[in-house]
């Protein structure tokens, strides 16, 4: 892996799960010493992102995340539910028991997290279990598009990121896994269409919650 890849890499799954606020401005100088580069890797990971509009960038270089709204979210929710339901319903026929285990495991270390205050290891095993799913696809194009629509989502996660953080320290525990069990539920019995909807269900209800903080 080039340095240019690692900066990307890192970018990418900090936009994912939420490590940036909506409009932050994100400049190169800052990035080369975060991660003890020159500029030119940084500059070229932030064109990338931007060409995937998880950024927007400025006449100097610069970047930033993009802003959040109402319309925004129900248009990524939409799509995230059109690509993430078929992606899943595909999945069923293709994990096995092997795999199916290892999401029970993602799901653990997921619940774990949320009983250890960790928001965003919380939101990381989240997403590990999502794509661990959807990689049963077998379909490249349609993981393209899911790494695609959650990159644009990574405002939204920051947002959540705010809201749940508070409730793990006054709760000590909060997960919103309901719906990952039922996944894996539909799963075991070979219920394409219960996994899609489980899914499916899984999106409108973080849709729902942000649709609120939105407003």
């Amino acid at each position: 892996m080039t340095i240019q890849d690692g900066v990307y890499r890192q970018l990418r799954h900090a936009l994912m799960t939420g490590r940036f606020e909506p409009e932050q401005v994100l400049t190169i100088s800052s990035l080369a010493e975060t991660f003890g580069t020159s500029h030119m890797p940084v500059r070229e990971a932030l064109r990338r992102l931007a060409a995937e509009n998880a950024l927007v960038t400025a006449p100097n270089g610069s970047a930033r995340v993009p802003s959040v709204s109402r319309a925004r979210l129900d248009d990524l929710c939409r799509a995230r539910i059109a690509v993430e339901g078929l992606a899943a319903e595909l999945a069923t026929a293709n994990l096995g028991k092997a795999e199916i285990a290892e999401l029970e495991l993602l799901l653990a270390a997921h619940e774990a997290s949320g009983r250890n205050e960790s928001v965003y290891e919380m939101l990381g095993k989240n997403r590990e279990f999502h794509f661990a799913l959807y990689q049963g696809s077998n379909s490249e194009v349609l993981i393209q598009l899911i790494e695609t629509l959650w990159l644009r989502f990574g405002p939204y996660m920051r947002m959540l990121t705010r809201h749940v953080e508070p409730i793990l320290k006054s709760q000590g525990a909060v997960t919103y896994s309901q719906h990952h069990h039922e996944a894996i539920d539909a799963l075991r019995s070979r219920d394409a269409a219960g996994v899609r909807q489980a899914i499916i269900d899984d999106i409108a209800a973080t849709q729902e919650l942000l649709g609120t903080l939105c407003d």
